[in-house]
Order: structure tokens, then sequence, then C-alpha cells
């Protein structure tokens, strides 16, 4: 019986492994996709408003990346120990943090630098915000489950 008892505990642990590794491939997938969206509209905005644009755009993208950042630290989704009781709490505070850090900075930019070409800076948010959304579309569909 005990014999049986600890292959289950290792098969549970490796089951959890792999979610937090199938995880890590989803983030890595998903920033990579954030930073190509990031480099576009900065160089959109450079091109067609010169530095201010591109400024702009850099506020707009680490208004999102930022509070983002916040959310995968403090959620624990690369924590394989996260035992599923603490899971829906830890999800929701973080998004409560996410959120309410959003809303700072969002104050914070607008009262001490606010955007000079406002169209740049909330397109370049909105569009780093929406991959995350689009990011399933966007994945391939064929992963390995092992």
């Amino acid at each position: 019986m005990t014999n049986h008892n600890h292959r289950a505990r290792v098969a549970t642990k490796m089951r959890q492994r792999r979610e937090v590794t199938r995880r890590q491939v989803y983030i890595r997938r998903l920033v990579t996709i954030q930073a190509s969206v990031a480099l576009t509209s900065v160089l959109l905005g450079f091109a067609v408003s010169g530095s201010t644009g591109a400024l702009s755009s850099l506020l707009g993208i680490a208004l999102a990346v930022i509070p983002n950042g916040l959310f995968i630290a403090r959620s624990g989704v690369l924590n394989h120990q996260v035992r599923a009781s603490q899971s829906a709490k830890r999800l929701f505070r973080a998004e409560m943090g996410k959120f309410g850090l959003t809303v700072v900075l969002f104050i914070t930019v607008f009262l001490t630098v606010p955007p000079s070409n406002p169209a740049f800076f909330f397109c370049a948010y909105v569009a780093v915000v929406l991959t995350h959304w689009l990011a399933p579309w966007l994945m391939p569909k064929h992963r390995p489950t092992d």
C-alpha cells in the first residue's frame, strides 16, 4: 500500500511539473508576441509622429506590461506546489492587484508625464492587452502533452 501511495504522489508531482512547464512555454510565447506588438507600435509611432509618438507608445506598453508581470508573479501560475484550494484565492488577489496597479499607473502617467500623443498611447496599450486575449489563436494547435 505504501509503495502505491508513493507512486501516486510521484505521478501527481510529475503531472504538476508538466503543467508548470506548459505554462512557462505559453508565457514565453506570449511575451514574444507582446514584444513583437510593442516593437511594431513603437516603430509605427516613431515613423508617424517622431520621438513623441514612440514615447507615447512606450508609456502605453509599460502600462500594460507592468501589471501583467505583477499578476504572473503573485498568482503562482508558475509554482507547481500551490494547492487547488489556494489557487482561486491567489488568482483573485493577483487580479485585484493587477487592476489596482493599472489604475495607479494610469493616474500617475496622466498626472506626471501626460502622453503627447494619446492615440499612440492608447493604441499601444490596447494592442499589448489584446495579445493576451488573442494568444490562443496565435499559438500552435498541437502541443506536446508529455
